[in-house]
């Protein structure tokens, strides 16, 4: 009498699995439980056991083959096991059919690797994704070229850029707003080298966080460069590491200009931006996105005369179109100016500074304009390059981005992709929630990431947030929504703390009341937003929002008075 062994249960929603490899070959002896076949889903890798000591029979299937659950894999003849069967005295049977050529990469796939999970990159999504996976139960590696964990985000980007923007805050208003609450300091001075200091001491505070987190977990830092060979395998540094799956987390770059050429002293990322060792007398920044503002901000605080030119005819892409205005006009009234529907042609730095060419973006006289230290804030492209992933087969789209599928799977088998370098908004904290999926996808559960609850924050002062859709992507998807609105200007913390600019804006579904987004320019926005993208994520109504009970005096009433305010019956205006 034989048993079938079948493909078992996947895990949720999984119904197809591809056979990897065979462990054990027909007319092996096995005993309970030795793995006689690998299963490859996008989900998971799995290793089908044997349900009990026997002999096996002939392959039902080859390796490469697309199956189902329930599909029988091969026959056991219960037995003794633990040894090689002798050889049947009748005809022996046919042997199974050649399996067809697999990808190289595929093909390629070792036996026994070094890991089960290896991620290339160690910002946010990488970092997050490593520590899931090791919670997890999976042997963890995380590849990093830098002396210092964190990635971009940690080192050169968020939090960085955060300290000298709360800094430069602090010295704002001191200087030009604390005689106003009677505080009357005589000499406010700037101690730009104790200020970088700081800083610095912030940005080292939370990599040493990242790595001590490494430790806890048993998370490998492989310290190098890492270069994908193809289907678990890997180089660092031309050392070769082998994984069961690899996670490709290599973020973003700063996108570059034609005509402006980076040099990080005269012409400046956002990584010179953050080391500048005098502030500028004139700073041009071009792009008029996240980046630009908030660095902007920063040097325009500390007394650089900051000028913004932006190719659209309006800042903050993406955001809501009341927001920007709004936003605009309050920047332009704190001193920065603004040049927007122009682009620059050409940058040419001398002894003095640079010189740059701007032109409108619609054709016309060309103008120059002088800077000391010129800013390039454009954007990021991902950093898709150098990397080998071109070579091992996998795919990327016109943008050079990782082509993924909607489990961040790769056109290669067994290689994934998050984060910046993959498709959808480069935010840090999305990065870090498509880490977790994907490890969670990794270990057999339902990973999964809400696109439509993604919050963006801009750090300025006032700060912007959105989550959602704005009006202008209901109008042009044809759905009728209500509007709730309510200003700072009549909240009463905000008043306390002299923050009145801005305010709260709902966006309601007309029919059902459930919020489709919300969009917020004023104090504390980046903290105020998380209320709301969790009344998206479960659903909420504008009327969820509006009975909930906020405490007093607080900013986050603005955000009741708003959702009250969908149903025009707001209290306090």
């Amino acid at each position: 009498m034989t048993i079938d062994i079948k493909v078992p249960t996947l895990g949720e929603s999984v119904t197809t699995a591809t056979v990897s490899k065979w462990l054990k070959q027909p007319g092996d002896a096995v005993n309970a439980d030795d793995p006689i076949a690998e299963l490859e889903t996008d989900k998971v890798s799995v290793e089908v056991p044997a349900p009990q000591a026997g002999v096996l029979g002939a392959h039902a299937v080859k390796e490469g083959d697309e199956v189902e659950v329930g599909t029988v894999l091969t026959t056991l003849t219960p037995g003794a096991g633990g040894q090689k069967a002798a050889p049947a005295a009748t005809s022996p049977a046919k042997p199974a059919p050649a399996a067809a050529p697999a990808p190289k990469a595929a093909a390629e796939a070792p036996a026994e690797t070094d890991y089960d999970v290896i991620v290339i990159g160690a910002g946010p999504g990488g970092y997050v994704c490593a520590i899931r996976a090791a919670q997890l139960g999976f042997k963890v590696a995380c590849v990093e070229k830098r002396a210092t964990l964190g990635g971009t985000c940690l080192n050169v980007g968020c939090i960085p850029s955060k300290a000298l923007l709360q800094q430069s805050e602090n010295f704002h208003a001191a200087k030009d707003e604390y005689a106003d609450m009677g505080i009357i300091i005589d000499s406010v001075k700037l101690d730009l080298a104790k200020m970088m200091a700081r800083k610095q001491s912030v940005v080292e505070a939370n990599v040493k966080g990242v790595e001590f987190l490494f430790k806890k977990n048993k998370v490998t830092w492989l310290k190098g460069t890492g270069k994908v060979e193809g289907t678990g395998r890997i180089t660092v540094d031309g050392k070769p590491v082998t994984a069961k799956h690899i996670v490709i987390a290599s973020g973003s770059d700063s996108a570059g200009l034609p005509g402006v050429e980076v040099d990080e002293k005269q012409i400046v990322t956002s990584t010179g931006a953050l080391e500048l060792s005098a502030v500028p007398r004139k700073l041009v920044v071009i792009g008029g996105g996240v980046i630009g503002l908030e660095l902007g901000s920063v040097w325009h605080r500390l007394g650089a005369d900051v000028t913004v030119i932006e190719y659209l005819d309006r800042l903050v892409p993406g955001t809501d179109n009341e927001v920007a205005k709004t936003f605009q006009r309050i920047l332009t009234k704190q001193g920065l100016k603004m040049k927007l529907g122009h682009k620059v042609t050409r940058a040419e730095k001398n002894a003095k500074g640079v010189t740059l060419t701007v032109e409108p973006a619609k054709g016309g006289a060309a103008e120059t304009l002088e800077a000391d230290v010129v800013l390039l804030a454009i954007g990021r492209t991902a950093a898709s390059k150098g990397f080998g992933l071109e070579e091992a087969g996998i795919e990327l789209d016109k943008r050079g981005r990782i082509v993924t599928d909607a489990h961040y799977a790769t056109s290669v088998p067994g290689i994934y992709a998050i984060g910046d370098v993959i498709a959808g908004p480069m935010l840090a904290h999305k990065a870090e929630e498509e880490g977790v999926a994907v490890a969670e996808l990794l270990a057999g559960q339902a990973g999964h990431v809400n696109y439509g609850a993604i919050p963006a924050v801009v750090y300025t002062w006032p700060e912007v947030a959105t989550v959602g859709k704005t009006e202008e992507n209901l109008k042009e998807e044809g759905v009728s929504y209500k509007v709730g609105k309510f200003p700072f200007t009549a909240n009463g913390r905000a008043r306390a703390i002299g923050m009145t600019d801005g305010f709260v804006k709902v966006l309601a579904d007309a029919s059902t009341d459930q919020v489709l987004g919300v969009h917020i320019i004023g104090p504390m926005a980046g903290e105020l937003i998380a209320e709301c993208t969790m009344a998206i994520e479960f659903g909420a109504s504008s009327e969820d929002i509006a009975r909930t009970c906020h405490a007093h005096p607080t900013l986050s009433e603005a955000v009741k008075e708003a959702a009250l305010d969908v149903d025009k019956r707001a209290i306090h205006i």
